[in-house]
């Protein structure tokens, strides 16, 4: 029987003919599998041969041969792989041979090259020696991979991986031989890159996962500030015949306004609303201009912040308790009967800080019952109640009315991996004394600038759209027709930018920053805004499943949002609740969890039925 080797598909196999028909054969294999061979594709005929294990017989023998020798002898002119053979055995090489010199010389691609069915030519040295070099690079390449994964698995992170940490995670190069001997250690130990530097201890655990590829994305530079010329005080500001007051949480560091309330002779009143003036310390060209315009903006989430500038220049700037700190202040007139505003000033200068009232304690005492009586006790206790009775008053005149809220804002505090969320009621009285004393002073610096003629940056709202822009259009939900953001310059970029305008007009000085320039980052401050904000939620939604773990909860009662969608109580979590019946918003359910996945920030719900339901 005649037997062919033939090479098909990119392999080569051998077998037995079985029919001949012009330049293709039927042929059958070994292991019974017949099929059609072009006589192009046949290397080598013979007969008398077992096939069986006639292939791996030639593996075998082609895996004895050196490739190096054959290169040594083969010389530099191209030759079939038979004549080789014959050279190679000093004789007429039988069938397995022949094969076996073919398999070995396809086998070194380095060393030959092919150059037709069953030719090849020895490489030149030169390329060889290229080859060569870099085959054992890969070796030691490999090597290193090995050794950095094995070291991985036993809980030891190399510098050369640690180094590289954030790359690897978040935009890897995965030819790199740290992402290489990463994915290898993870994989065998049956975990995605960021479980797997968990277990060993390189990540804290989801949250420091989420902070890293925040600052990744957001914070090329890092989350640290380089070091910067010093700031100082201006000289020259009058001082301010008041004491005044701040309102804030009791973890702000960054107080950014305060509060005052002079009684006149003769009964008038004037109050005073104070804001913290970083750009009385550092002008439009010092290196914290720049940072403050890179980073636009504070950070918040829960268990920290990242503050839009260093902690030493807040520290000069903020209104604490016991200082006396250059502010820009707006003075209201008040007709003492009506409460009317009757005149207006603004002013650069030096305020007194008496007292920082934090909202806790605040609320203790500022609350419906105590200004029902007229009374509110406690430092600050007459200004107060005049503060939010102005407040009242600025509210109806910019058209809106009584508002009770009955939704609920949440405070996160984390210490020591352990979470506590704190509900507050929307809408306090506290918050109207300072929320609408703060949209005051945003609408009455927005319209002092723009009827100068100088540019700003102004939150502006038409329908549902709010947008940054330099050209002033009014806030429709507000109420007002300039709305400037000018207070909180310690926490944001376009407060600061308006504030710089609005020190140089008080001075009669060139405006620092153009319509252009100003356009500019009202732009990538939404960009930046929107994105920090979505840091926030999604921080808020993963504090919330480690509540859920931590409380060891099973289920819990939830208000339907819409379709599928549940509002858990006591905590601001919404979820995708499994087998909900058609229900209408508002309706109360019971819904009961699965296991909570704090990486992907997800919590399975299933419907339970309805509350108090047997």
């Amino acid at each position: 029987m005649k037997q062919v080797f033939f090479e098909e598909d990119g392999a080569f196999r051998a077998g037995t003919i079985l029919s001949e028909a012009g330049a293709a054969f039927q042929v059958e294999a070994a292991h019974g599998k017949r099929s059609k061979v072009k006589a192009s594709a046949v290397l080598l005929r013979f007969d008398g041969q077992a096939l069986a294990n006639f292939i791996p017989e030639a593996q075998a023998r082609a895996g004895e041969i050196d490739p190096q020798f054959l290169w040594e002898v083969c010389g530099k002119d191209e030759f079939g792989f038979a004549d080789l053979a014959r050279d190679y055995f000093g004789h007429d090489p039988a069938p397995l041979e022949a094969t076996a010199v073919a398999l070995a010389l396809h086998a070194s691609p380095m060393y030959f090259y092919r150059r037709g069915k069953g030719r090849y030519q020895a490489a030149p040295e030169e390329n060889l020696r290229a080859a060569l070099a870099g085959l054992e690079k890969k070796r030691r390449q490999q090597e290193q991979v090995d050794a950095w994964a094995v070291a991985l698995a036993a809980g030891a992170v190399p510098p050369e991986i640690g180094a590289k940490l954030d790359d690897l995670l978040f935009k890897p190069d995965k030819m790199s031989l740290e992402w290489r001997a990463l994915d290898q250690a993870a994989s065998r130990a049956g975990l995605a890159p960021p479980k797997f530097l968990a277990g060993i201890g390189a990540l804290a655990g989801p949250e420091e996962y989420f902070l890293r590829r925040f600052a990744f994305e957001l914070f090329p530079g890092g989350l640290g500030f380089p070091e910067v010329p010093p700031v100082r005080a201006p000289e020259g500001l009058a001082a301010a015949p008041v004491a005044a007051f701040s309102i804030d949480d009791h973890e702000t560091t960054e107080i950014d306004d305060a509060f005052s309330v002079e009684r006149r002779p003769g009964g008038g009143l004037r109050v005073g609303v104070h804001i913290a003036a970083p750009a009385l310390f550092f002008g439009r060209d010092h290196p914290l201009e720049a940072l403050a315009r890179e980073r636009l903006s504070t950070v918040y989430f829960p268990g920290g912040k990242i503050t839009m500038l260093p902690e030493a220049a807040i520290a000069q700037a903020t209104l604490g308790e016991g200082r006396v700190v250059p502010a820009a202040s707006l003075y209201l007139d008040l007709d003492p009967d009506t409460l009317e505003v009757t005149g207006t000033e603004s002013r650069l200068e030096r305020v007194a800080i008496a007292t920082n009232l934090r909202i806790t304690e605040l609320e203790t005492r500022l609350h419906d019952d105590s200004l029902a009586a007229g009374v509110v006790e406690g430092a600050h206790g007459d200004d107060l109640l005049a503060l939010w009775r102005l407040a009242r008053k600025l509210r109806a005149a910019r058209g809106a009315g009584e508002e009770k809220s009955e939704k609920l804002d949440y405070a996160f505090r984390v210490e020591s991996g352990r979470v506590t969320i704190v509900p507050r009621r929307r809408g306090t009285p506290v918050d109207l004394l300072v929320s609408e004393l703060m949209i005051h002073v945003n609408a009455t610096w927005g319209r002092l600038l723009a009827d100068a003629g100088v540019a700003a940056i102004y939150r502006n709202q038409r329908g549902i759209k709010t947008r940054m822009e330099v050209e002033p259009g009014g806030h429709e939900w507000l109420g007002v027709t300039h709305y400037a953001w000018s207070s909180s310059p310690l926490r944001r970029f376009s407060d600061l930018a308006n504030q710089r305008q609005l020190v140089a007009l008080l001075q009669g000085e060139e405006a620092p920053y153009s319509r252009d320039e100003l356009g500019a980052a009202a732009r990538e401050f939404e960009t930046a805004y929107e994105a920090y904000a979505e840091h926030q939620r999604h921080l808020e939604r993963y504090w919330c499943l480690r509540w859920i773990a931590q409380e060891g909860l099973e289920g819990a009662q939830a208000t339907v949002v819409r379709d599928e969608l549940v509002r858990l109580e006591a905590i601001p979590l919404v979820c995708r609740t499994i087998g909900l019946p058609p229900s209408a918003p508002g309706e109360l359910v019971r819904v009961a969890f699965g296991e909570p996945d704090p990486w992907e920030v997800n919590l399975p719900c299933r419907y339970a039925g309805k509350p108090g339901a047997v």
